[in-house]
């Protein structure tokens, strides 16, 4: 099992970019497949972004494909989530979330990932 704690969000103009952090600690995080899902009021958890624990793999949602990008520091055991272009349909909480050795494609199923963080709120503004 991770603890996960999500930073970086806040409030931006549509057009503009953030950075969400997601620091990981009490397990190996190189075992470790990293997500980012998002939730708007009303609506149902979204696939965002995946990063494969065993290689370079990644995958995105159609609607932030191109503006957004995974990247993940093992060095920090800390995965990342820019943000570009930012649009008021990505205001959402965004979880990040783990699974150990989580492996296949594409990794889009909330229901894979056993490990959570409490979310960080990103508003667009228009």
């Amino acid at each position: 099992q991770v603890q996960l704690v999500e930073s970086g969000g806040g409030l931006a103009q549509a057009g503009a970019s953030l950075r969400l952090s997601c620091a990981a600690s009490g397990d190996t995080f190189s075992y470790y497949t990293m997500a980012w899902f998002r939730q708007a009021p009303g609506k149902e958890r979204e696939f965002v972004a995946a990063s494969r624990w065993n290689d370079d793999y990644t995958s995105y949602a159609d609607s932030v494909k191109g503006r957004f990008t995974i990247s993940r520091d093992s060095a920090n055991n800390t995965v990342y989530l820019q943000m570009n272009s930012l649009r008021p349909e990505d205001t959402a909480v965004y979880h990040c979330a783990a699974d150990r050795w989580l492996a296949g494609a594409p990794l889009r199923n909330p229901r894979e990932y056993d490990d959570w963080g409490q979310g960080t709120q990103v508003t667009v503004s228009s």
